[in-house]
């Protein structure tokens, strides 16, 4: 089954992890201005916000509402030789690796009473020392790894293609290079996860601006992140960490009118979460009745059954069919009956790719 999506909010200390993270949970943690002050990991379980939730619920009458859920793992800042241990590198690392993706708050903003680890304000140089530490790892973990394979693969011929394969990882490696720009083969992308490189995860980067950036949400520095990102194939976004930490504070009325104060349609935290959801190919199917409405999350390209079986096996084992219907045409026939009446609830088999926002009702023996 499809498990809450886990994403580690990384950087250099004193970048504003922690303000983004208290914004994200409304979870009081230390953000004290000194580096460090995060040692253990903080988690946060936060609902992907979907307003198609709430009008399906009011059609069905629901008695509650399940939101597809993301869990965020504030992560130890770290420093240079973090991969040697530096710091609190070692625990970074091994927190990192139990994510299913990284996200990286960068600093573009200058503030003398904000002391900077490095001395200076430069989010390329924060993004390459982090990447840098990953990469050394990764090298590690994969010089090891190949040690130990190159022995075994002495009586045993079927290995040949993972020495071969832990070759060209650490070739890459040395050159400084992510794992994500390596093109590899479908053999190899099968033996690739059997192994926890940590430069195999998707990135999204959080460039944290500051107030005087609002309503916009960019400066110089951002450009120079999005630059960066795109020539990566990364994602980017703009928060000021500051304020949506604020708007945390307030009751969903007064945040609406604060941001509409501030000229933003909507907060970055909803814009981040939504990020994070995508980032690996998720998506959502409803079902909606009396008792709950519930958005499930799957991968794109998943088929009918499949999904039957997110929400238990024994409806995949019997799958007979489902009947599908867009969330559009459910608002727009005021319900499955209506929907039908219309002729616009479809019968579907099993290989069925299920798309995002289908609401489905199975049929199972």
């Amino acid at each position: 089954m499809t498990k809450n999506l886990s994403c580690g909010i990384v950087g250099l200390p004193n970048v504003g992890k922690s303000t983004l993270f208290n914004a994200l949970t409304r979870k009081q943690i230390p953000s004290e201005n000194y580096p460090f002050c995060t040692i253990d990991p903080n988690l946060g379980i936060v609902h992907v916000d979907d307003p198609r939730l709430r009008a399906l619920s009011s059609l069905s009458h629901s008695k509650k509402i399940d939101y597809a859920m993301v869990t965020f793992v504030d992560i130890a800042g770290l420093v240079k030789g973090a991969s040697k241990g530096e710091g609190l590198g070692n625990q970074f690392l091994t927190h990192i690796r139990e994510t299913d993706a990284i996200i990286q708050v960068v600093r573009c903003f200058e503030d003398s009473d904000v002391i900077h680890v490095a001395g200076r304000v430069d989010p390329l140089d924060d993004i390459s020392v982090i990447s840098l530490e990953l990469i050394l790892s990764d090298l590690q973990v994969a010089e090891n790894s190949l040690t130990r394979m190159e022995k075994q693969a002495k009586g045993k011929k079927e290995l040949s293609s993972t020495v071969e394969f832990l070759k060209k990882i650490v070739a890459h490696l040395n050159q400084s290079l992510s794992l994500r720009s390596l093109q590899l083969s479908p053999e190899e992308e099968g033996i690739a996860r059997l192994y926890p490189f940590l430069t195999r995860k998707k990135v999204l980067y959080v460039c944290n601006v500051g107030e005087n950036d609002l309503p916009l949400l960019d400066n110089a520095l951002v450009q120079r992140v999005r630059a960066f990102a795109a020539e990566e194939g990364s994602y980017v976004i703009s928060i000021c960490a500051r304020i949506e930490e604020e708007i945390s504070r307030l009751d969903e009325k007064d945040a609406k009118e604060f941001l509409e104060s501030l000229g933003l349609k909507e907060s970055g935290l909803n814009r981040l979460i939504k990020e994070a959801f995508s980032l690996l190919g998720l998506i959502t199917f409803i079902t909606t009745g009396e008792i709950e409405t519930r958005a499930w999350t799957i991968k794109k390209g998943t088929t009918a059954a499949e999904a039957a079986g997110e929400i238990h096996s024994d409806i995949e084992k019997g799958f007979i069919r489902a009947e599908v219907v867009s969330y559009e045409d459910m608002i727009r026939y005021k319900g499955r009956v209506g929907a039908r009446e219309m002729g616009r609830a479809r019968a579907e088999g099993r290989n069925y790719i299920v798309q995002d926002g289908d609401v489905i009702e199975f049929f199972h023996s």
